[in-house]
């Protein structure tokens, strides 16, 4: 429980309010949080001319769009929000750019704060891809096995009998991996007893 400014209660967890019904707008399962995402979403519109039909079909849009992003958590409905804001506020400065009785100079800021706002954009949707894992890296290691006649298998061996297959790359400078005998290796007592070591050859200690 915690007490406002003004000495009333504010509730952090209402049971009541975990119902999560609207979660698919602002990716909570408090509600109070997705209705205030919403309005916050909403009120990034330009509405000013519109009339009653437009004006409802704009905030119709703007809550498909964020129920189409689909936020998982809190921290993707704040992304999905200001994608949205960046989006509507970017359009509208391209829109205003175009104007027959735009100046010069008004043409030529609102294609830079369009410019700026798309670079947000962006950066915002990076962001949500990162947060999704969308954004990681993923290396393949493949390996490359050298048969004799200097020939190298290059990709992933599966079953001959399906999937795919391996490409086969001639390499002229793949040597062919034979066995080299090597000479014992003696110490100063000749009759020593001797070491084995890798491969066939003998070595004295």
């Amino acid at each position: 429980m915690v007490s406002d400014d003004d000495g009333g209660r504010l509730v952090a967890q209402d049971p009541d309010d975990q119902a999560g019904e609207l979660r698919d707008v602002g990716g909570s399962v408090s509600d109070k949080w997705n209705n205030y995402l919403a309005r916050q979403a909403l009120n990034t519109l330009w509405v000013k001319h519109s009339n009653a039909d437009e004006k409802v079909a704009q905030l119709s849009a703007t809550l498909a769009g964020l129920i189409g992003i689909r936020p998982r958590d809190e921290l993707e409905g704040m992304l999905a929000a200001q994608l949205l804001a960046a989006h509507n506020a970017g359009m509208e400065c391209y829109r205003r750019a175009m104007l027959p009785e735009q100046t010069f100079q008004g043409r030529q800021e609102n294609l830079n704060q369009a410019s700026k706002l798309s670079r947000t954009f962006s950066a915002l949707l990076e962001a949500l891809n990162r947060h999704r894992g969308k954004g990681q890296q993923k290396v393949t290691v493949e390996h490359v096995h050298v048969h004799s006649g200097g020939q190298a298998i290059v990709g992933n061996v599966n079953d001959p009998r399906g999937g795919m297959k391996a490409e086969i790359k001639d390499q002229a400078h793949a040597n062919q991996i034979t066995h080299a005998p090597q000479s014992a290796v003696r110490g100063q007592d000749p009759e020593g007893d001797k070491l084995q070591v890798s491969g066939d050859a003998e070595r004295a200690l």
